[in-house]
């Protein structure tokens, strides 16, 4: 569907803030999913938003000509949460990068939704503090797009997810209607809590224009290094039981032996072909107690080799390695292309049987589907790989997919621990939710939004006409 946009003509916009051109709106007529699979819709129109009063006019003047609007930040995403599924307007973020407010004293720092998460911490290094949930994109995206995900990363499992530090923020709603939500104080129970409704609505509900971020102080040690093991079965198994034990980890990683492979592959590193687990320890004091008893632990369930180190530059190839794995993935093959990029998270106590379940299922579709993740909150990352130019080879790979998110609901998990609904998990809303409680969140989405203007054909699966017209 076209949309006519010429209404931001009347807006108050510099010439270099609006762009009709085919190549400025095909950059934002996909994310980084999207671009695995050649999937995205091309907006009528991108719109550089540089304060708070353009996406209020956007938004208001796109709301009274009927025209939908989707926020862009970084397109770092993996669900088409932000690939405007309608067309319309992208209204893109990246100019809003200011450090609005610092108060280091209070622990605190005022963002805009463009600024990169790595930006940050940066700003923050010199007064020896840091913002603890960073994803693992965290160098490359925004802190905006990290809040509409409610993402989270690999320290998850010590420091909680980005929603945990949000204080409080500043967005604009459909109309153009600019709201404040939260408090800059350590607790409220006043009101509502608008922030937290905001965070992981995916721009479906509001636009965030800024964002009051809670800091922490960095550790003073840190510790990281691997652990390799003769079974996946064994590495799983070790990782619950270390969470079971409460040991204080700041991050614990699984990565399968057919990632590994892949990493090497990629990065031309010399990981072992064989099951692992990344390990990092943060702690001001009495961090070598902590590593002991992960050791013990680890040793009960028959580690091969346990090495840590507390080299920044050992720890940081560690890390790289960790963090290029999906690059890894989807150049391995060239004949081969990974189809929606699992993300589902279980109790922790199921996290060795859906890691079972996941290699059970390649083995029995004989297809390739490594696996790794945030092991510590329970998350699974798993990627299946497919011949696009094969039906028969898609439709296995679909339903492999589709039958590990099942088994996660089924476990008591979720269908995305970090990536959002966006268009990619829809279909698992309602088994996650209950028609209950998505009709709900239908409820919240109108109120907010009568029009819908604001990112639609995301989060939701499609109404029928008579359940639209209730």
């Amino acid at each position: 569907m076209t949309h006519d946009c010429s209404f931001l003509a009347d807006l108050s916009l510099a010439d270099d803030q609006v762009s009709f051109a085919t190549g400025r709106r095909e950059t934002h007529a996909a994310d980084w999913g999207a671009q695995q699979t050649d999937e995205g819709v091309v907006p009528d129109a991108v719109v550089w938003a540089e304060e708070t009063a353009d996406v209020a006019a956007v938004l208001e003047s796109a709301t009274e000509h009927g025209v939908p609007v989707t926020p862009y930040a970084a397109g770092t995403g993996l669900e088409g949460n932000a690939v405007p599924a309608e067309g319309g307007i992208s209204l893109d973020l990246t100019r809003m990068d200011d450090v609005i407010d610092y108060r280091p004293d209070d622990f605190q720092i005022d963002v805009g939704p463009g600024i990169i998460g790595d930006a940050v911490d940066e700003y923050v290094a010199g007064d020896g503090l840091w913002f603890p949930p960073l994803p693992s994109s965290g160098d490359i995206s925004t802190i905006g797009g990290m809040i509409a995900t409610d993402a989270s990363g690999m320290q998850t499992v010590k420091y909680g997810e980005v929603a945990d530090w949000v204080l409080a923020l500043e967005a604009v709603l459909a109309d153009g209607t600019v709201i404040q939500t939260g408090s800059r104080a350590s607790k409220t129970s006043s009101g509502y809590n608008l922030t937290d409704l905001l965070v992981g609505s995916e721009g479906t509900l509001a636009v965030i224009t800024e964002a009051t971020l809670e800091l922490a102080g960095r550790p003073q040690q840190i510790r990281g290094g691997r652990a390799i093991f003769e079974t996946l079965d064994d590495a799983a198994e070790a990782i619950f039981d270390a969470i079971r034990t409460d040991v204080d980890v700041a991050r614990i990683e699984l990565v399968d032996e057919l990632s590994a492979h892949m990493a090497n592959e990629y990065l031309g590193s010399d990981l072992p072909d064989a099951p692992m687990v990344f390990l990092e320890f943060h702690a001001n004091h009495g961090i070598e107690e902590e590593i002991d008893l992960c050791q013990m632990i680890f040793e009960d369930h028959d580690v091969v080799q346990f090495e840590l180190s507390s080299d920044d530059a050992e720890m940081a190839e560690l890390w790289e390695v960790r963090r290029e794995l999906a690059y890894a993935e989807v150049n391995y093959d060239p004949e081969l292309t990974p189809i929606h990029p699992g993300d589902v998270t279980v109790p922790i106590s199921s996290y060795p049987e859906i890691v079972r379940e996941a290699k059970r299922i390649a083995g029995e579709t004989d297809l390739l589907i490594p696996c790794f993740g945030h092991a510590g909150d329970g998350n699974l990352h798993y990627t299946v790989l497919v011949d696009p130019e094969d039906p028969g080879f898609v439709e296995r790979g679909e339903e492999a997919y589709r039958e590990l998110v099942e088994l996660a609901l089924d476990m008591g998990g979720t269908a995305t621990g970090e990536h959002g609904i966006g268009q990619g998990k829809q279909a698992y809303l309602e088994p996650e939710h209950g028609a209950g409680g998505v009709d709900a969140m239908r409820r919240v989405k109108r109120a907010l939004d009568p029009t819908g203007t604001l990112n639609p054909g995301k989060v939701f699966p499609a109404e029928s006409d008579e359940e639209a017209g209730r």
